[in-house]
């Protein structure tokens, strides 16, 4: 607990460009719990490198990431908005976990089986130790809860797993965190293919509309996207490109899908589609026009950058020194 509000922890990844589903899907339903919660939100660019990164290009995305989060409406004074580079206690932290996770727990999971397999000129330790960062950036801020995508849920399990074997030992040194469960974001799927969710690393560039994406490309994807020959605009599974972009326009509109097969009832899909990439250019032009505004006043970011890894920080130290006491670690001298 931090000023009497549970602690909730989450983050994203610095590299790719972020998808209308990363907004819609997460993004936009962070800017509601720091009302009920204590966020801390990370730009996680330690875990980026585990595949090869071009620094300058990284540095520059996980900055616009930052300014991201902002725009989107996250205030910087009620949330905790940091670099996980610029803490090291998420490193430290990590490295006494490694010392309490088995090669077995490791060796089970599925994303790493899968990185690997798309990788596999450059399967290194980091790749493999993964899930302990991830554990090390919940524990750090004894996280109550975590929202996780069904990708990440076996991660929060071992995260639970190692905090238990953790406590077992040495006593009540991490909260247990929990799986977030609150309003459930759009399951936002790639235009191109609706069995798979819309991904920043999907290599067809008209799979995913992009946060940055101007007017023209937004319309254009969207009149791009995959339908099916029925000619019928139904909320069905049997329709699963018409049934994505419903899911989009109802999120985007905040009409219910059962309100938009009424509204598009006897339209054909070319209507249908104009209307949806109307929606999205709407909902993306103020957070785009904030975010070009943020870029520009590079001392205000600079500033919260520096008073939110001091914050941050603080708050991973008192965590870090107690975990270092427990192991056994010299105090240092001060």
């Amino acid at each position: 607990m931090i000023n009497d509000k549970k602690v909730l922890f989450s983050g994203m990844q610095a590299t790719g460009n972020l998808t209308l589903g990363n907004y819609l899907g997460a993004l936009k339903n962070w800017v509601t719990l720091s009302d009920e919660y204590e966020c801390f939100y990370s730009v996680v660019d330690m875990h980026s490198i585990t595949v090869r990164q071009d620094p300058a290009t990284l540095r520059k995305r996980a900055r616009a990431l930052l300014i991201l989060y902002i725009a989107a409406g996250l205030d910087p004074k009620k949330n905790c908005i940091y670099y996980q580079s610029h803490v090291s206690g998420h490193a430290e932290l990590a490295w006494i976990l490694n010392c309490f996770t088995y090669m077995g727990e490791l060796n089970r999971m599925t994303q790493f089986k899968d990185k690997a397999a798309k990788h596999a000129d450059n399967i290194n330790a980091g790749l493999f130790t993964y899930p302990v960062l991830m554990a090390a950036d919940i524990l750090l801020y004894q996280a109550d809860v975590v929202p996780v995508g069904v990708d990440q849920k076996q991660h929060l399990e071992l995260t639970r797993d190692i905090a238990e074997r953790f406590n077992n030992i040495y006593g009540d040194v991490f909260t247990i965190p929990e799986a977030y469960i609150g309003k459930v974001g759009a399951k936002i799927m790639s235009l191109q293919d609706p069995a798979k969710k819309m991904s920043k690393s999907d290599e067809n560039p008209n799979a995913s509309i992009y946060l940055m994406d101007d007017p023209d490309t937004i319309m254009r994807k969207c009149k791009r996207a995959v339908t099916d020959s029925e000619a019928q605009i139904l909320y069905r599974d049997e329709q699963p490109g018409v049934k994505n972009l419903i899911n989009i326009y109802s999120a985007c509109t905040g009409k219910t899908p059962e309100e938009v097969v009424k509204e598009f009832d006897g339209k054909g899909y070319g209507d249908f589609k104009m209307a949806v990439g109307e929606s999205v250019v709407s909902v993306l032009k103020p957070l785009q026009e904030e975010a070009a505004r943020l870029t520009k006043d590079k001392a205000y970011i600079d500033g919260i950058i520096k008073e939110n890894a001091e914050k941050a920080g603080y708050y991973a130290n008192k965590t870090l020194r107690k975990v270092q006491k427990k192991v056994g670690f010299p105090e240092r001298i001060r």
